[in-house]
């Protein structure tokens, strides 16, 4: 009982800690580990020793899958080359590098252990590297390598981690290891790739979203122990199924299994992840002391942690700036990549190394009986917490230094609202298709309406708030959300008596419940969001523009009324505009779709010009009519 009180407690601490560190805009991981150190000096509170199976059985397959399933398989495959550099050629080198300033340190220390010390500190971990870059906006291509990285890295480390371990107990040469290292690669990966295939083959016959996201729960375990019994790579089987499944989640899985295993696993992710930073503080304190307690000189461990810190740190500074340049030599890698990488970027990639969950783990499967073990474990945790707490706390710095720039709120926007317009298109295109005469007109009328307005509220979301009389006004789509959620909450409480007064069965009563928290939760999408980050910021784009329209409209043409009203609303009577929009042609000023009388679309629809451009404060995107292109 008193061991499930710790756990809850530390649970709930780590949840808190972490949530408050969020609304703060501060590093989760970097406070969570940061309070576990200073909590392991508090007399009383208890200290939990993870044995490693508990990490890498019962923790790493589910972060790993986490990760897989949300990370898209077109950025892996885009930087498959600087992903493989990184995850397998950097992790060998720093291994290696470590191992030999451990063995110039401690000369007492066998090669092979040295070695496997260096597997342990060598990979950057996801969850850390992610959860930074992201909050302090880093460019969304840095964002991928390092996810892509930190979900194959893993691997590798592991991998060499074993290997160097059956060295130590003689039952294999290092310089016969790239065999085994081969075969676990590639078992991993048939066995994670057997796995998708047929969980997906089960998927596309599970309708129930429970039985669904349960078969999700069980499958990274399911590959991380089959690779691992037909001595396989785990994590490359964990990695492996999750991409495949997450890429193929729309052909496989119903609406329903989708939203609900994205919740299950943004919080069971959360869970653990805060968990394990928390023990990774609590824990330091106690392989410290274990460590002064050691034959070896306390001044050696000290001098340990320092030499195996500052290489990791100085490794990585080093790999990355020729592994990023020195393939350009390659015509083929020269036609691929026409621009070559910003240095800038390359520094940040550089920099982002922290350790985490993975070094935590794979440090407690060294033998405790070989010789320096502690003075080993306390510098593996000397990265760990190094790393977080330097590269963690001065990389927000260092992207205002370098005056580095995130993906653009306003621009991601206004790509958005592309992509829904042309999917919501295509939605109305099918609807014709299938319509049939014997199918009612207040039926298929409705659904046009619905489709309209879901892509009109992605273009709301680009301008201010409607300005018809001089006045600030609700777009059409937060009206409509205002007003169906108030309609929502009446149809709730009335929901909520029955239930309470037991006139019905409570089952059937909360079928309507949820159907009214699934209607409000999709209302939430329609809300307008103009956030604050995105007043004052242009929204022109730098892309070449995708058809001939747009490449041979005029570049400026004056508007020929006033960009604040719509002249053609104004004639008659109306003042109900939402944006203003002008034909680049000729310089008509009329108002968008989401207005009740669609001007600017007439005024298309009269004259067949094909482009016209937004003309609201600080935009200056446009717009095809034609092509439904944006340039």
């Amino acid at each position: 009982m008193h061991l499930a009180v710790d756990l809850v407690a530390l649970l709930a601490l780590a949840a808190a800690t972490a949530g408050f560190a969020t609304r703060l805009g501060l590093s989760a991981p970097l406070v969570l580990t940061a309070l576990g150190l200073v909590l392991s000096f508090v007399p009383g509170v208890p200290v939990i020793e993870l044995e490693p199976d508990v990490v890498l059985l019962g923790i790493l397959p589910p972060l790993l899958y986490a990760t897989a399933i949300r990370t898209p398989w077109v950025d892996i495959r885009r930087n498959r080359r600087k992903i493989a550099l990184l995850s397998v050629g950097l992790v060998l080198f720093s291994s290696f590098a470590v191992a030999l300033v451990v063995h110039a340190v401690l000369p007492q220390v066998d090669f092979a252990l040295a070695l496997a010390l260096g597997a342990v500190v060598a990979p950057p971990d996801a969850v850390a590297a992610s959860a930074v870059a992201r909050r302090v906006s880093m460019p969304r291509g840095v964002v991928s390598l390092l996810e892509g990285e930190s979900l194959l890295n893993d691997a590798t480390a592991l991998v060499t981690l074993r290997t160097a371990l059956a060295a130590v107990a003689g039952s294999v040469s290092l310089l016969g290891a790239g065999g085994d290292f081969a075969l676990a690669v590639a078992v991993g990966g048939g066995v994670g790739w057997v796995l998708a295939q047929v969980a997906a083959q089960v998927r596309r016959r599970v309708e129930d979203p429970v039985l669904d996201t349960t078969l999700s729960l069980v499958l990274p375990y399911a590959a991380y122990l089959a690779a691992e019994e037909l001595h396989g790579s785990g994590v490359i089987a964990v990695v492996v199924a999750g991409l495949m499944l997450g890429h193929r989640s729309p052909e496989i899985q119903s609406a329903a299994s989708r939203v609900t295993e994205r919740v299950i696993w943004r919080t069971v992710q959360f869970l653990l992840e805060s968990a394990v930073f928390l023990l990774i503080g609590l824990q330091i304190k106690g392989f410290v002391d274990k460590a002064i307690e050691d034959d070896i000189a306390n001044t050696d461990v000290a001098v340990l942690c320092a030499a195996v810190l500052g290489t990791v740190v100085a490794v990585r500074m080093l790999w990355i700036y020729p592994a990023t340049y020195l393939p350009r030599l390659i015509p083929a890698v020269r036609r691929a990549e026409p621009e070559p990488p910003s240095w800038r970027a390359v520094t940040l990639v550089g920099w982002a190394g922290m350790r985490g969950v993975v070094t935590l783990a794979a440090v407690l499967t060294i033998p405790a009986e070989e010789e320096g073990y502690p003075a080993l474990v306390v510098a593996a945790f000397t990265v760990v917490a190094g790393t977080l707490l330097l590269q963690g706390t001065t990389l927000p710095w260092l992207v205002r230094a370098l005056k580095v720039r995130g993906p653009d709120p306003v621009a991601d926007a206004l790509q958005v609202a592309l992509v829904q317009q042309r999917a919501v298109r295509a939605g109305l295109a099918r609807l014709d298709e299938k319509v049939t005469d014997d199918d009612p007109e207040e039926v298929v009328g409705p659904l046009r309406n619905w489709g309209e307005r879901v892509a009109n509220a992605a273009w709301e979301r680009l301008g201010g708030n409607g300005s018809g009389s001089g006045e600030s006004r609700e777009t059409p789509a937060a009206t409509f959300q205002r007003l169906r959620t108030e309609m929502l909450t009446a149809e709730r409480e009335v929901a909520v008596e029955l239930r309470r007064s037991g006139s019905l069965p409570s089952d059937l009563v909360e079928q309507v419940l949820e159907r009214i928290d699934e209607e409000e939760a999709m209302l939430g999408r329609f809300a307008h969001r103009a956030g604050a980050e995105m007043a004052g910021r242009s929204t022109a784009l730098t892309t070449p523009a995708a058809c001939e329209h747009l490449a041979s409209a005029p570049v400026s043409v004056s508007p020929d009324a006033s960009p604040d009203a719509c002249p053609d609303c104004l004639a008659i009577g109306d003042h109900n505009w939402v944006h203003m929009r002008m034909c680049v042609e000729c310089g008509h000023v009329g108002c968008c779709d989401s207005s009740p009388n669609r001007h600017s679309h007439v005024h298309f629809e009269k004259t067949a010009h094909p482009v016209m451009r937004s003309i609201e404060l600080g935009e200056d995107w446009r717009w095809c009519w034609v092509d439904s292109e944006l340039g």
